[in-house]
């Protein structure tokens, strides 16, 4: 069973070490993404439908909405991994709002700090310092995305929503309540048929549009788990869902584990 052994919500975003031995739902972040395989069973990460080897001499750097998906190796035993999601306000005015390459050579001195930011996540640090340490890991590792990149990498650009008609379907998503927003009804306001729409979407974002309410849904469920005490069944219903099981079979098929493990993990540093 994947359980998560630490989560740590700080101002950069959120780190999460897991003890991964099961595939994922395809799923994408509005954060970047880096990830470390720290112990067990090398397996592989799927990046825009290729296959990625996560091992402990690389480093995978998922760029915000590029759909991935975890592939273990071993369904026995499993690995375990440091993961970063990385805030998009992170990002803002570095190198195009993305990681140079998306599988690169962990150094010396990128293990050594990954190791230690593992460690103290799963410890009792000062979330304040944990903070800072996770905020300098993920300078060098995008620095170090950069200079390993080769010239395709570097010349890539992110797509920006040009289209008025997916930008009132991405506001009418954000506006949403969650999982009941029915997609039908997206494309009917942004006065587009079903097969256009979906088309036209995926095209300008790069992800289809399930995918982007899912991932809308993911990030309400996950703040609404960590800033509130809120019994899980009551917050499922808030977002949409028939039940608790619903709400969890979404939520594990996400992020790999129950909600309720998630919360119990969690460390969370206040503003």
């Amino acid at each position: 069973m994947s359980r998560a052994l630490a989560v740590f919500h700080g101002h950069f975003g959120r780190a999460t070490v897991y003890q991964l031995n099961r595939p994922f739902n395809l799923h994408a972040h509005r954060e970047g993404h880096l990830i470390f395989h720290i112990g067990g069973t090398p397996a592989y990460v799927e990046v825009l439908d290729e296959p990625r080897p996560a091992r402990g001499d690389t480093v995978l750097a998922v760029n915000p909405w590029e759909p991935h998906n975890f592939v273990p190796k071993d369904l026995a035993d499993g690995a375990i991994f440091l993961v970063l999601y990385v805030n998009a306000e992170w990002f803002a005015g570095v190198r195009g709002l993305r990681f140079g390459c998306t599988t690169f050579e962990r150094t010396a001195m990128l293990d050594r700090d990954v190791r230690e930011a593992a460690a103290m996540i799963c410890g009792a640090p000062s979330l304040r310092s944990l903070d800072g340490e996770l905020r300098g890991l993920i300078a060098s590792c995008h620095e170090e995305s950069w200079r390993q990149a080769d010239a395709r990498a570097k010349s890539c650009a992110v797509a920006s929503v040009t289209d008025f008609r997916v930008r009132k379907s991405i506001r009418l998503l954000a506006r949403s309540k969650g999982a009941e927003m029915q997609l039908d009804a997206v494309a009917r306001e942004a006065g587009l048929s079903r097969p256009h729409f979906y088309k036209l979407f995926r095209s300008q974002t790069g992800v289809t549009p399930q995918l982007y309410r899912n991932t809308l849904v993911m990030e309400k469920a996950l703040d609404a788990l960590v800033s509130s005490e809120a019994p899980i069944v009551d917050i499922g219903c808030d977002l949409g869902f028939s039940s608790q099981s619903a709400f969890t079979h979404f939520f594990a098929g996400n992020v790999g584990m129950a909600p309720g493990d998630y919360r119990r993990a969690a460390k969370v540093l206040r503003p």
